[in-house]
């Protein structure tokens, strides 16, 4: 299911061409490699990341301790055709079974959870048993010692692709 990143930007999010950085380091993650991206609001950062995904096989899986963010991601990511959900501590018993289900059964090409969600068992039990196309972690500024999302966050650290 190999797509080429061009025609993801195109197809998918309707940009004819990339900017800044965003090819070179699209190319990069597609062919296997790691990334740390800093860069500053409004250079498609989360872009970068999702063409990368999409052209790789298995669910992207994104980190954010922002949930206002993950919904907003998710809601656009839907308008694009594509097959996002996203777990967090907002939604019920019964939406968070079905998340789960869907992303065991491959059924999302990406699933938006926080730091405290990737690291508990459960989790970590469906995703072992799913094919991942790439890590990114979003928002990665927000990581404050005054906050849950650094104890959380510093499992983070051994996973392979990271974006702020």
């Amino acid at each position: 299911m190999k797509r080429e990143p061009l025609a993801v930007l195109r197809e998918v999010f309707g940009h004819s061409e990339f900017r800044g950085p965003q090819e070179k380091v699209i190319g990069h993650v597609v062919a296997g490699g790691d990334a740390l991206v800093l860069a500053p609001t409004g250079i498609g950062k989360s872009a970068t990341f999702q063409v990368a995904s999409l052209c790789r096989e298995g669910t992207g899986v994104v980190v954010s301790p922002l949930i206002a963010l993950m919904a907003d991601q998710v809601q656009h990511l839907h308008a694009a055709g594509v097959r996002a959900a996203f777990l967090n501590s907002t939604q019920t018993q019964d939406q968070q079974r079905k998340v789960r289900d869907d992303l065991a059964a491959g059924r999302l090409d990406f699933i938006y959870v926080t730091p405290e969600r990737l690291v508990m068992p459960g989790f970590q039990a469906v995703l072992s048993r799913t094919k991942i196309s790439l890590f990114a972690v979003d928002e990665a500024h927000c990581r404050l010692p005054a906050n849950s999302y650094h104890t959380s966050g510093a499992h983070i650290a051994r996973r392979p692709v990271f974006y702020h």
